[in-house]
């Protein structure tokens, strides 16, 4: 389809458009963490490097960003190995329940958080808590899993079909243990698509919020809670810019990786 030159200028306007609204508020976010006035005048008065080590002073912020690592961390690998279970599960072989399965596991990430973090609240406080196993780094883990096993799900699914299983069915037919096909012909296929979905599983964890609101217990507090908990105390609020800042490097960073090794993998295959 051929478009006019005005309306290619009128979809590249909307674009921008676009694209400023979401991305504006971020660069705003960062240059305030530099900022030397502490009410964020703007235009900045003047730049300082002050809030950064304010906040890298602040222990409160170190343990946070500690506790959200080893929740992205545990919420990763269960997404990884859950994940690509289920992945292998559904594409190759055939039983009853086989869709339902497929819609149950990528269900998670369409619900409201708050849906899934009240569902989850519920399910401690009436069956994992009566069991004498409160609220902890653990809930938060298995609560953000909830939603991270479907990215891994979906980016080894979608290796699974791109690349058939006629390499493994070569390798068994050359005498290869089912071991060692894996190790050798499979694993290698699925480490690109594994990887992708890993880092975009922690970009997920890192920075969710209402669900952890639900699962975390006392004392645990990972990075968005405690941004959340200090965002209107007033002589915190430069260094939430810069713990925000953080969060949004740590956050693209990851997703920037996942989103090359996606390309760079699908151009190979189609080589």
């Amino acid at each position: 389809m051929r478009l006019s030159p005005a309306a290619r200028w009128l979809l590249r306007g909307a674009m921008a458009l676009g694209l400023a609204f979401v991305y504006v508020p971020l660069i705003v976010v960062l240059v305030n963490s530099f900022n030397l006035d502490r009410t964020f005048a703007w235009p900045p008065p003047g730049w300082t490097t002050e809030w950064w080590a304010r906040a890298w002073d602040s222990a409160g912020a170190r343990s946070a960003l500690w506790t959200s690592v080893k929740a992205g961390v545990g919420a990763t690998a269960v997404a990884l190995a859950l994940g690509s279970m289920i992945a292998f599960a559904v594409q190759r072989y055939r039983f009853f329940g086989r869709e339902a399965l497929s819609l149950l596991v990528v269900l998670p990430i369409a619900l409201p958080g708050i849906v899934t973090g009240i569902a989850l609240d519920t399910a401690f406080r009436s069956v994992v808590e009566p069991l004498g196993v409160g609220k902890g780094l653990l809930s938060v883990v298995i609560g953000h899993a909830t939603f991270c096993v479907v990215v891994v799900y979906n980016n080894v699914l979608a290796r699974l079909r791109r690349t058939g299983a006629s390499f493994e069915e070569a390798s068994a037919d050359l005498g290869a243990r089912p071991g060692q096909t894996f190790r050798y012909v499979t694993f290698p296929l699925l480490r690109s698509a594994l990887f992708a979905g890993g880092l975009l599983a922690f970009a997920l964890s890192f920075d969710e919020i209402i669900v952890t609101t639900f699962t975390a217990g006392a004392g645990v507090q990972t990075l968005p809670l405690w941004i959340f908990d200090n965002l209107f105390r007033p002589n915190q609020a430069p260094v939430i810019n810069v713990v925000a800042a953080v969060l949004i490097v740590a956050s693209v960073v990851p997703i920037y990786f996942a989103q090359r090794i996606s390309a760079d993998t699908a151009t190979a295959s189609r080589l």
